[in-house]
C-alpha cells in the first residue's frame, strides 16, 4: 500500500522592494548593481548575487558564460565559491539575487537553477545555518524564501553517500 504524502512550500511575496527592511533593500541593490558585471554575451540574461555573512560583511558575484555555452557559472555558485576561497566555511545570513534581461523583461523573481539549488543547500548544511534567500528581477515582485531546503525537496545530501 502507498502512502500520499504532501509538501508544502511557502514564502513572502512583496509588491515591491519599497516594502522590504533597509538591510534587505541594500542586500537587493548591490545584487542588482552586480549585474552591470555579470559576463553573458550568449544568453544576455545577466545575473548578480550579493550575500550577506555573518561577519556582517557583503560580498557579490556574477555568472560568467563562455563560448562553449552553456559551459559556465551562475551567480549563485561564484558567489559561494568567492567566499569559501576568502572566508572558508563562514555562515550566510541571506543572500539577494537579480537579473537584467538584456532582450526582455526584467520584472519578476527568478529563482535558481537546479545545480544552485544543490549548491546552495549543500553550503547551508556544511555551515549548519539558514540562508534566506531574497528574489528580485530589476523591478517589480520580490520573493523571499527563509530556507534553501524550500526550494530543492528530497534533495541529494551527504547521507545518500554513506
Amino acid at each position: 500500500m502507498s502512502e500520499l504524502k504532501e509538501y508544502k512550500f511557502s514564502y513572502r511575496e512583496l509588491e515591491n522592494d519599497s516594502l522590504l527592511n533597509k538591510e534587505d533593500f541594500l542586500l537587493l541593490s548591490k545584487a542588482r548593481t552586480a549585474t552591470e558585471k555579470a559576463y553573458a554575451p550568449y544568453s544576455n540574461f545577466f545575473v548578480g548575487a550579493a550575500a550577506l555573512l555573518a561577519n556582517k560583511e557583503i560580498i557579490t558575484a556574477t555568472n560568467q558564460e563562455n563560448a562553449s555555452f552553456p559551459a559556465g557559472i551562475c551567480a549563485e555558485r561564484t558567489l559561494l565559491s568567492t567566499i569559501t576561497s576568502l572566508y572558508g566555511a563562514i555562515a550566510i545570513d541571506t543572500i539577494a539575487i537579480s537579473y537584467n534581461k538584456q532582450d526582455g523583461n526584467s520584472d519578476r523573481p527568478v529563482s535558481p537553477c537546479g545545480i544552485c539549488r544543490q549548491s546552495l543547500i549543500e553550503y547551508e548544511s556544511r555551515v549548519k545555518q539558514p540562508i534566506r534567500l531574497i528574489l528580485a528581477g530589476m523591478q517589480g515582485k520580490v520573493i523571499i524564501i527563509d530556507d534553501v531546503p524550500a526550494l530543492l525537496p528530497l534533495n541529494f545530501s551527504a547521507d545518500d553517500l554513506l
